[in-house]
């Protein structure tokens, strides 16, 4: 396990092997997400959204106007 001091201005320094296990160096950004009272996940910030394209994988029927708010009625009234 890898472990940090946090300085007096609130700075960590994050290991090595835990910055090669992310793939980040200097001036990569990174974010904190809290995923329950006392752990937190960091995540790596630096890839541009065109990077998500295609990701998602397109649907074989498009999906009409009329059955998405029939899909949000549906939902809106299950969480009643």
């Amino acid at each position: 396990m890898a472990t940090s001091t946090i300085t007096s201005k609130g700075q960590i320094t994050i290991p090595a092997a835990m910055r090669a296990a992310l793939g980040v160096s200097t001036g990569d950004r990174v974010e904190f997400v809290q995923v329950e009272q006392g752990r937190i996940e960091l995540l790596v910030a630096t890839l541009p959204v065109s990077a998500l394209k295609g990701i998602v994988k397109k649907p074989i029927k498009p999906v009409t106007l009329a059955e998405m708010n029939d899909a949000i009625a549906s939902n809106e009234a299950k969480a009643k």
